[in-house]
């Protein structure tokens, strides 16, 4: 058995709009907290490496998402290796080829374990022991996968058929694209087919050798797109262009389908990607009458239900097998049976611009976050909450004034270079073309509302002089 420490590949991209408005384009679900648990599931993917020697993990996501995983890491206090940052999303192959160019210019050639931040798993010791038998075929230059033991004919999920046996796992023998009811319950009765989890474990170059042997394209784009790169912060930022002419592909189709070298790890974990409102429900703790009730709910004569509320209290009365879902500035009702079409309403919402598609009503930004209260024709209310020690960027606005109220903690406010500190209850006003800004120098959160006046109140409305997060 290997003593190599493995290096842990977290695959945070994607938009997750299957489960709007839960998740959103700007904050999609692997960056909440979808089944009641305390940590966000790409919080709960980096603790399940706890167990497995590892190095600090190398973190994929995409430029719009890249300080809210900063913060989710920060809030662990775990080592990182850094955030590759993905100028757009291209699939899978592109995304690890980046990670496995990444790795070895770090150290040799190291084993990378290849997870998503987005999965839910119940069984963490079944998830540990899978990778420690799959170790052994990875550094054997083997591409291993995990196949999660199939209990039911699930249509959401691709198959991959076990061939012969090898050591704790198979050979693959074929890959099944998502298939319909019928097909999916001839594959489970056959007993020979695991869901395809979107997990693997293998060596840098031998992902990288088989990429360029069958798909050449992707591997040179990818290679270019390493070769001018540099570091932001902890960010890791590869060039644009060179990435933006990168081919499109899946690592199932790109390579693990035509490799001959491929194996899968059966994993029986309790594993579930939560890409649909059935599969939340399914994971998530439950009542007598089978209703899942997350926030403040109360019910009656209720069944079968997901029901979740991120504020208002919400109530039903003699319904069943509903989803209902109320954010701060949406609600979703739907027929359990028909949630998946929630994508027509996405596709709607795009069509008419709707920022509802893409920003939740509390919005993060690398020094805190902002809660848009209130809008009206010429105003806008927002309460605004300052990290510690954190400071926003040296700006101007050319359409609004500005006046903020601070609510709690200590705010230091710069106008014009005039410096003034603010605690509770204490208000100043900032004229439009004013350059201005705000830090908080304290120990606790700063709190404040700000309510923006102007004939234009648009957030592109910043001229930044100085920004210590390196914003344009």
């Amino acid at each position: 058995m290997t003593h190599e420490k493995v290096l842990p590949i977290i695959m945070a991209g994607g938009s997750g709009e299957r489960l709007w408005p839960l998740s959103r384009a700007h904050y999609p679900k692997q960056f909440l907290s979808l089944t009641g648990n305390e940590h966000t599931m790409l919080q709960q993917t980096l603790l399940r490496l706890q167990g497995i020697e590892h190095q600090p993990p190398l973190i994929i996501c995409n430029e719009a998402h890249r300080f809210i995983a900063a913060e989710q890491v920060r809030q662990l206090n775990t080592p990182h290796s850094g955030i590759l940052l993905e100028p757009e999303g291209k699939n899978t192959a592109p995304a690890i080829a980046l990670a496995a160019f990444t790795a070895m210019q770090k150290e040799s050639d190291p084993l990378l374990l290849v997870l998503a931040a987005d999965h839910a798993i119940k069984d963490v010791c079944a998830f540990q022991t899978a990778v420690q038998r799959a170790l052994k075929h990875a550094v054997c230059d083997k591409l291993v996968t995990f196949g999660i033991v199939a209990d039911k004919p699930e249509t959401g999920y691709g198959y991959i058929k076990q061939g012969s046996p090898v050591d704790g796992g198979f050979v693959i023998e074929q890959f099944i694209e998502k298939p319909n009811k019928l097909l999916a319950e001839q594959l489970i009765s056959s007993g020979e087919y695991c869901w395809n989890s979107g997990m693997f474990l293998f060596r840098a170059s031998c992902y990288l050798n088989a990429l360029q042997v069958h798909r050449p394209d992707i591997y040179h784009a990818c290679e270019k797109a390493m070769y001018i790169h540099n570091h932001d912060l902890d960010f890791i930022r590869v060039d644009q262009s060179a990435f933006l002419a990168c081919p499109s592909d899946s690592i199932d189709y790109a390579v693990m389908e035509k490799a001959d070298n491929a194996v899968v790890i059966p994993m029986d974990a309790g594993w579930s990607d939560l890409g649909s409102f059935e599969a939340l429900w399914q994971e998530a703790d439950k009542d007598r009458n089978n209703n899942a009730l997350l926030g403040d709910v109360i019910v009656n004569n209720t069944s079968g239900s997901l029901i979740q509320s991120d504020g208002a209290l919400v109530t039903t009365i003699g319904v069943k097998d509903l989803v209902v879902l109320a954010t701060q500035d949406a609600v979703l009702v739907a027929d359990k049976q028909y949630a998946s079409n929630v994508k027509n309403i996405v596709e709607r919402l795009k069509q008419q611009g709707r920022q509802e598609v893409t920003e939740h009503r509390e919005v993060y930004r690398p020094w805190g976050k902002y809660d848009l209260i209130d809008v009206g024709e010429r105003f806008q209310v927002k309460r605004i909450t300052v990290k510690p020690g954190a400071k926003l960027s040296k700006q101007m606005h050319h359409h609004r004034a500005e006046h903020w109220v601070v609510v709690s903690g200590t705010a230091k406010v710069v106008i014009d270079d005039v410096t003034q500190y603010l605690t509770e209850n204490e208000s100043v006003y900032i004229p439009i073309t004013a350059v201005h800004s705000l830090e908080n120098p304290g120990k606790v959160a700063l709190e404040l509302i700000e309510v923006q006046s102007g004939g234009y109140l648009g957030e592109d409305d910043i001229v930044r002089f100085e920004d210590k997060y390196n914003r344009s």
